[in-house]
C-alpha cells in the first residue's frame, strides 16, 4: 500500500487540480470506456479487460489492451501506478492476475462469484474490497444494484465489475484530471471509487422518497394496485440497507487502517466524510423502511374499511330485499284465500254442499273479507306490511 491519500475533488480538492496538460501530437490513447454502466461486453470479445492503464506521478503512461502487456510494462517501468478494470472476467484471467499482483486464493473465488455481501479484508500487503453499487431507473421506476470487487495493492488496483453498476469512467476521468490527487497512490484510487459508490446512492434515496409520495397518494386515492408495489419497493428499501449498512463499520477499519500504515490526515478527512455520508444514506434508508411499514398498517386499515363499508351495503341490500319479499309474500297469502274460496265454489259439480244455499254468496264473500282482514291485521302486526 502507498503513504499518500486520495482526495475528493468536489468537496474541497479543488485547490490541488492544475490545468491538464496538452497531449503529444500522434495518435490519441485509447478512450476510456471502463465498467460503463449500460453496455454490456461484446459477445465475441474473449477477454473481460476493459481498461488496463499505468501512471507514474498522476500522469498516464501507457494503455495496453491485454493483461500481459501492462505487465511487461510495468515490470519494464519503475514507479507506476496498475489500474486495471475487468467485467466479469473469466477464472484464467484472475489466476493470471492473481499469480503477477500476489492476490490471495479466497480473494479471488469471491471476486469470481457475484452476490458476496458489502465488506473489506486485508490479505498481508492487499485489501480486498466487497462494495454494493445502486442506481435508479427512471422508466421501471425501480433500483438496479451491482456489485463491484476492488483489488488494492503497494502498485496496483484492479477493479472487477459484476452488473451495471457503478460506472468507473468518472471516476477514472476525476483521477487523470487531478493527477496531484492520482499520484498519491493506490489508496487514493480506493478513496474515490468508495466516494463514487456512495455518491451514487444519492439519486436512488431521491427516487425511492418520489416512489414513497407517489405510494401515499395512491393508497388514500384507493388503488387496489398500492399493495403489490408498497410490496415490491419493500423489498428494494431491504436490499438497498444490505448494501448500505455495512459500509460504516468498513470505513471505521478502513480509516483504522489507514492511521496503522500511517497514511496522511488529510485523506483521512475526506474519509471521514464519506462516513457521514453512508451514515446519512443509512438513516434515510432505515426511514424509508419504517415509512412502508406504516403505509402498510395503513393501507391495510383503509382496505378493511371500504371491506366492511361494502359488507354493510350488502347487509342494508339484504334486508331491504327481506322487506320487499315480505310484504310481497303477505299480499299473496293475503289474495290467496279469497282466490282458493272462489275457485272451490267455481268448480261444475252439483252435489257440492250449500251449492243452492239462498245465502250462500253472501256468506261466501263474507268468509273472504273475513280471511282476508285477519290475514293483513296479522301480518301488519308483525311489520310485514
Amino acid at each position: 500500500m502507498g503513504s499518500e491519500p486520495p482526495g475528493r475533488r468536489p468537496r474541497g480538492l479543488r485547490g490541488l487540480r492544475k490545468p491538464a496538460k496538452k497531449r503529444p501530437a500522434g495518435p490519441p490513447p485509447a478512450e476510456v470506456t471502463e465498467d460503463s454502466a449500460t453496455a454490456e461486453p461484446p459477445a465475441e470479445t474473449t477477454s473481460s479487460v476493459i481498461n488496463a492503464v499505468l501512471y507514474r506521478d498522476g500522469r498516464r503512461v501507457s494503455t495496453h489492451d491485454t493483461l500481459a502487456e501492462a505487465f511487461r510494462q510495468q515490470r519494464a517501468t519503475s514507479g507506476t501506478l496498475a489500474w486495471i478494470g475487468l467485467h466479469r472476467p473469466s477464472r484464467d484471467e484472475l489466476l493470471t492476475l492473481a499469480s503477477e499482483f500476489d492476490l490471495h486464493p479466497l480473494a479471488v473465488e469471491d471476486a469470481l462469484e457475484a452476490h458476496q455481501r458489502p465488506k473489506l479484508e486485508r490479505y498481508g500487503g492487499t485489501l480486498f474490497v466487497v462494495l454494493r453499487a445502486a442506481r435508479y431507473l427512471d422508466d421501471p421506476e425501480e433500483v438496479d444494484f451491482g456489485e463491484l470487487h476492488v483489488f488494492v495493492g503497494r502498485d496496483f488496483v484492479i477493479t472487477v465489475r459484476h452488473g451495471g453498476a457503478p460506472d468507473l469512467t468518472a471516476v477514472r476521468r476525476r483521477m487523470e484530471n487531478t493527477p496531484e490527487l492520482l499520484k498519491r497512490g493506490p489508496e487514493a484510487v480506493l478513496y474515490a471509487i468508495l466516494d463514487a459508490v456512495v455518491d451514487g446512492y444519492e439519486p436512488v434515496v431521491a427516487g425511492v422518497q418520489n416512489d414513497i409520495d407517489e405510494i401515499e397518494t395512491e393508497v388514500f386515492g384507493g388503488d387496489p394496485r398500492v399493495s403489490r408495489r408498497i410490496y415490491e419497493l419493500s423489498r428494494e428499501v431491504v436490499e438497498f440497507q444490505r448494501a448500505t449498512r455495512p459500509l460504516n463499520g468498513m470505513l471505521e477499519s478502513l480509516t483504522a487502517g489507514f492511521e496503522k500504515y500511517a497514511i496522511d490526515e488529510e485523506l483521512r478527512r475526506y474519509l471521514r466524510d464519506v462516513a457521514d455520508h453512508v451514515l446519512h444514506t443509512t438513516d434515510r434508508v432505515d426511514g424509508f423502511r419504517q415509512a412502508l411499514h406504516d403505509i402498510l398498517a395503513v393501507n391495510a386499515t383503509l382496505v378493511n374499511q371500504q371491506q366492511n363499508a361494502e359488507m354493510r351495503a350488502l347487509a342494508e341490500a339484504g334486508f331491504e330485499q327481506n322487506e320487499e319479499i315480505k310484504k310481497i309474500s303477505s299480499w299473496a297469502a293475503i289474495l290467496f284465500a279469497p282466490t282458493l274460496v272462489g275457485t272451490i265454489y267455481g268448480m261444475n259439480f252439483d252435489s257440492m254442499p250449500e251449492l243452492h244455499w239462498v245465502l250462500g254468496y253472501p256468506f261466501a264473500i263474507v268468509l273472504m273479507a273475513i280471511v282476508c282482514t285477519s290475514l293483513y291485521l296479522i301480518f301488519k302486526r308483525r311489520g310485514w306490511l
